[in-house]
C-alpha cells in the first residue's frame, strides 16, 4: 500500500449545496438575521424529533451546557455536581463557573459512560445533580442510574452533544433528564456551523433557559404568569428591561437556523449510515490490537473508536501508531472527547489542586487518555474506505 494511497479527515461533506441553496433563498427576502421566526420554528421541529416539549436554541453546546447549570445556580446556592472524567470541557467549566464543585467518577470501557458502582460511592447529601454524558454516540443511562437518581432524588443532566439520535429502550436519550444539551457544530451528526441546543419538559426550566439565553431579560419568557411577577415587584423599572437573573448573551441567529431546519431532514438516513458505518468498521479491525467490545445497543455513532487492548498499551506502540496514521493523513484524536481525563486539564487541575496519584485512581479513563483515539465517520463513506482504514489499522 503506497503511503499517499488516501487522506481520512474527521468530517466531509456535511454542508451541501442544497443546504447553502435554502440560506440564500432565505436571505433573500430580506428577513430580520436574529434570533426571530426561524428560530422558533427550529425549536418546535427539533423538540418534535426528540419527543420533548420545550426546546431553546443557542449558539453553541457549550452555551447549552453553561445556561443548564445556571439554572441550578437559580435553584440552588451550592452543591455537588457528579461528572465523568471522561467529557467536554466546558460541562465541568459550566460547574465551576456557577459555583458549584465537580465530583468526578469514572467510566465503564464498553459505553465510555459513568460507572454505576462509581456513582454510587461518590452520591452524598450535598449532591444536586448528575451530568451524564453520552460519548462518541454510544448510550450511556441504564436501568440502574435511573433508577437511582429517582429514588435519591437528584437532578439529571444529559450531555448528548455527540450523540443525537441515540436511544435507551427505545426512547431516545435527552428526554430522560430534567434537562439535556445538544451540539450542532459542524463535524456533528447534524450542524448549524456553530449552535447547541437545551431541551426539557419543565415549563420552568423552559421560561428560565429563555430569560437566560438573552441577558435575563423578562420579556423573553412566554409566561404572562413571570411577566406580571416582575412587573408588579419592580414597578420603578421599564417592563421592557426587567434582567432577573445574572446571565448571557447566547443567541443565535436565524441563518444558522435555516441551515438547522434543512439538516434535521436528513438526520434519521444519517444515522443509520452512520451505525452501519460503525459496526462494518468494528467487525474488520484487529482485535486482538484493538478494543471492540462496546455496547452497541441504540447507538448513533458519530466516529470510529479506537481503543488498543492491554498488550498494546504502550508508547512505543502509540507513537508508531500516531506516525504512521499522520503519513497516511488520516485525521485522529487522542484521548476522544475532550482529549480524555479532564482532571489532568490545566483549568481543572490547578484550581482542585489534582495530581498525578489522583488521576490513576480512575483507571478507565487513563486507558482512554492514553491509549484511546477517534477517527472520522460520516455518512458518504464508502465501505471500500472503511476496509482501507482498517487494512492501515491493522498492519501498525
Amino acid at each position: 500500500m503506497k503511503n499517499n494511497l488516501f487522506s481520512h479527515k474527521l468530517m466531509e461533506d456535511n454542508i451541501s449545496t442544497k443546504h447553502l441553496s435554502a440560506i440564500t433563498k432565505f436571505i433573500k427576502k430580506k428577513p430580520i438575521l436574529t434570533n426571530n421566526v426561524k428560530v422558533k420554528e427550529f425549536e418546535k421541529k427539533w423538540s418534535s424529533w426528540l419527543g420533548v416539549k420545550y426546546s431553546v436554541f443557542v449558539n453553541s453546546g457549550s452555551s447549552a451546557n453553561l445556561l443548564s447549570i445556571a439554572y441550578l445556580k437559580s435553584k440552588y446556592q451550592k452543591g455537588e455536581i457528579i461528572v465523568p472524567t471522561l467529557t467536554w470541557s466546558s460541562d465541568i467549566a459550566s460547574i465551576l463557573h456557577n459555583n458549584f464543585k465537580p465530583v468526578f467518577v469514572d467510566i465503564n470501557l464498553n459505553n465510555l459512560a459513568i460507572s454505576l458502582e462509581n456513582l454510587k460511592r461518590k452520591i452524598n447529601k450535598n449532591t444536586v445533580a448528575i451530568f451524564l454524558t453520552h460519548i462518541l454516540g454510544l448510550n450511556g443511562l441504564t436501568s440502574e442510574i435511573i433508577k437511582l437518581v429517582k429514588n435519591k432524588k437528584i437532578i439529571l443532566l444529559e450531555d448528548c452533544c455527540e450523540s443525537h439520535g441515540a436511544k435507551f429502550n427505545s426512547k431516545k436519550i435527552g428526554t430522560y433528564g430534567l434537562i439535556s444539551n445538544f451540539s450542532f457544530y459542524y463535524a456533528h451528526h447534524m450542524t448549524t456551523i456553530e449552535g447547541g441546543m437545551i431541551c426539557t419538559n419543565s415549563k420552568e426550566v423552559y421560561e428560565i433557559c429563555r430569560m437566560l439565553r438573552s441577558h435575563g431579560m423578562v420579556r423573553e419568557t412566554t409566561s404572562p404568569k413571570i411577566k406580571k411577577y416582575y412587573v408588579k415587584k419592580y414597578p420603578d423599572l421599564n417592563s421592557q428591561f426587567i434582567f432577573s437573573l445574572p446571565s448571557y448573551n447566547v443567541r443565535s441567529t436565524e441563518i444558522n437556523a435555516v441551515l438547522g431546519i434543512e439538516q434535521i431532514k436528513e438526520l434519521n438516513k444519517n444515522i443509520k449510515k452512520r451505525n452501519a458505518n460503525f459496526i462494518h468498521f468494528l467487525k474488520k479491525l484487529d482485535k486482538e490490537k484493538f478494543y471492540t467490545k462496546f455496547n452497541l445497543n441504540g447507538q448513533s455513532n458519530y466516529a470510529f473508536i479506537i481503543i488498543f487492548n492491554k498488550n498494546y498499551r504502550n508508547i512505543k506502540f502509540r507513537k508508531k501508531f500516531e506516525k504512521i496514521l499522520n503519513k497516511k493523513k488520516i485525521e485522529f484524536r487522542r484521548g476522544t472527547s475532550g482529549g480524555g481525563n479532564q482532571m489532568r486539564q490545566p483549568y481543572v487541575r490547578n484550581s482542585l489542586k489534582f495530581n498525578e496519584k489522583d488521576f490513576r485512581k480512575f483507571s478507565n479513563t487513563e486507558i482512554v487518555h492514553h491509549y484511546g483515539y477517534y477517527i472520522g465517520n460520516f455518512p458518504g463513506l464508502s465501505k471500500n474506505k472503511i476496509n482501507k482504514l482498517t487494512d492501515v489499522l491493522n498492519n501498525i
